[in-house]
């Protein structure tokens, strides 16, 4: 068996512990884009409620996403902009986590 020299186990520890900033960015956006488009959609296939001035209501609570993402609403249509704002929030925040992770590991060694 060969044996590991100390300056290959440094690199490997090393390569181990940095993160892909982008591969990151990525996944995450793809995370949260997917749930804003999960959740309206799963509030779409279970319908609303009638509100006592006869307004038919689905997703209040989910409706409030419009004030940060403009064009969002719930509906099939604002579910796959929820997506795109989802992943672009997602990829930028994941981008971010990843390079200061990054940094902060470089600094430690």
């Amino acid at each position: 068996m060969a044996k590991i020299s100390d300056l290959d186990e440094e690199v490997l520890f090393s390569s181990v512990l940095r993160l892909k900033s982008k591969v990151f960015g990525l996944v995450l956006g793809l995370l949260c884009g997917s749930a804003i488009f999960i959740a309206t959609n799963w509030l779409l296939l279970k319908g609303g409620h009638e509100t006592e001035t006869g307004a038919y209501v689905v997703g209040p609570h989910l409706e409030l996403l419009g004030q940060f993402f403009p064009g969002y609403h719930v509906s099939f249509m604002g579910s796959l902009i929820g997506f795109l704002y989802g992943f672009a929030c997602g990829t930028i925040a994941g981008s971010a986590v990843g390079a200061i992770y990054n940094v902060i590991v470089n600094r430690r060694n």
